[in-house]
């Protein structure tokens, strides 16, 4: 059991393991008071945190990344105890955030900014990136430790304190990433890690944004939430970096190589049992292939099995919830109901969840429009590849996508008509690297982690002007 506490005194609240109902972390109940306090502490390390040399932030980053990959059992068990996730997640999540933390540190000493020619004579004009202040990160627990971790490191080595909002399903994790950073001598008060119970989320989250000191938002999450979050943000003029949810669309051409295909949509719609934002949502195949390309599918998916439970941690993992489970199966029961084709048995127990693939799903039925989130692969019959755009752009989100097909140029044509922010040509929808730009566009939010891009999201740009000689200045 992780004890996720800031004082033996503290209240506390619980996360039981999605599984065996088992406690899985005792966490801190931080409540409105004692996160402005947080923050408090994070505002007054600022000033001595912004003063900080770049390679001396490079250091205690690079030293995570080394701390982590030390305690990598400790956080692979932490991921499966307190989401129900498998072995093979949890590790990918290990192997994401060291990437990212080396990633930010490589960045260290690239926060610059350019000098602009003048028209004065004797003048020099310069733009500086300056840190902003507070930075307040809220992370999701689908990815826990990889999420968490980008919600901090790049805003930490801009030269910004950040309050990290830990989410209530996995609070454990994320307390783990804080002691991370404590062990590796990142000043005391820099990062803060709040940890609370569901039930004070909406006023914590508002009082935070509210904060004066801070100056930045991140969030991870639903398009529901996102909302909100950007609307608190907006409200007091305070930049928003939101990376939200997703219908992600695999467009497979007529003349896409089907086992590679089945193989990128098996893993884009089954891995952590569906349950992260770039998971293939919707599979729009060209009419035909289609018939093959489903059988292919199929088969893939049968051979697939939720985690035996005296297993816990390997395969697919389960659900996060029972009402998550129910939830999938409604949408299923629905497009059924609707004329959808059922390829795999429907099976369910409790959070356990066996991989579906359904055929023929079309516009009217709630799995066409609503995210899933859950191990569903959904097929959409097209006739040509414009009707396939047509399809795949025929949603609210726009997160990531992928397209399939042995005609490169023709490929990369159709992937760039595509309205996301991420799109894979012959590859799996989910997919990502730390030096790489993510976020999406429409109700898939706006801005973007990873890389230099996300060096503007965290900083303010200033202007400077040097005057080398007299000025004349005239009335």
């Amino acid at each position: 059991m992780i004890e996720a506490l800031s004082r033996a005194d503290a209240p506390v609240f619980v996360r039981c393991n999605p599984v065996s109902g088992e406690v899985a972390t005792r966490a801190t109940a931080f409540d409105v008071a004692g996160a402005l306090s947080a923050t408090d502490a994070a505002a007054a390390a600022w000033p001595a945190w912004a003063a900080t040399g770049p390679n001396a932030r490079r250091a205690i980053v690079s030293r995570v990344a080394e701390l982590l990959l030390e305690r990598a059992e400790a956080f692979t068990q932490a991921m499966i105890a307190e989401t129900g996730t498998s072995a093979t997640w949890a590790q990918f999540n290990i192997r994401g955030a060291a990437g990212a933390l080396r990633e930010a540190a490589a960045l260290a000493t690239q926060v610059g900014g350019e000098v602009i020619p003048s028209d004065k004579p004797g003048c020099l004009a310069m733009t500086v990136r300056r840190p902003v202040g507070v930075v307040l990160g809220m992370a999701p627990w689908n990815a826990p430790l990889l999420l968490g971790v980008r919600a901090l490191v790049m805003p930490l080595v801009c030269g910004n304190c950040v309050v990290l909002k830990a989410s209530e399903a996995c609070p454990g994790t994320h307390w783990m990433i804080g002691e991370l950073f404590r062990d590796a001598n990142l000043p005391q008060s820099v990062l803060q890690v709040v940890t609370h119970e569901a039930s004070v989320a909406p006023q914590l989250v508002e009082a935070l944004i509210a904060h004066p000191a801070v100056r930045r938002v991140n969030f991870t999450g639903s398009t529901r939430v996102g909302r909100i979050v950007g609307e608190l943000a907006g409200r007091h003029l305070k930049p928003a970096l939101l990376e939200l949810g997703g219908k992600a669309p695999l467009v497979i051409l007529e003349d896409a190589d089907i086992d590679q295909a089945a193989s990128a949509a098996a893993f884009g719609a089954f891995v952590n049992q569906g349950q992260i934002c770039m998971s293939t949502e919707r599979i729009v195949v060209d009419e035909r292939i289609a018939d093959a390309f489903a059988q292919r599918l199929a088969d893939k998916a049968l051979a697939l099995r939720a985690s035996d439970k005296a297993a816990i941690g390997t395969r697919l993992g389960c659900l996060i919830s029972t009402s998550s489970a129910e939830r999938v199966e409604e949408l299923v029961a629905d497009a059924v109901a609707r004329g959808a084709n059922l390829l795999t048995p429907l099976r369910r127990e409790g959070v356990w969840l066996e991989p579906v693939v359904i055929d023929r799903v079309r516009p009217g039925m709630r799995l066409y429009e609503e995210e899933s989130f859950g191990p569903i692969a959904a097929l959409v019959r097209v006739r040509d590849a414009d009707e396939a755009v047509e399809i795949a752009n025929d949603t609210e989100y726009g997160l990531a996508g992928a397209v399939f097909g042995r005609d490169l140029a023709r490929t990369l044509s159709v992937a760039q008509r595509l309205q996301v922010g991420v799109c894979n040509v012959n590859g799996t929808t989910v997919s990502s690297e730390p030096q790489l730009p993510f976020g999406g566009v429409k109700a898939s939010g706006y801005g973007r982690f990873g890389g230099r891009s996300a060096i503007a999201e965290f900083t303010e740009l200033q202007l400077l002007t040097v005057h080398t000689q007299p000025q004349v200045y005239q009335l």
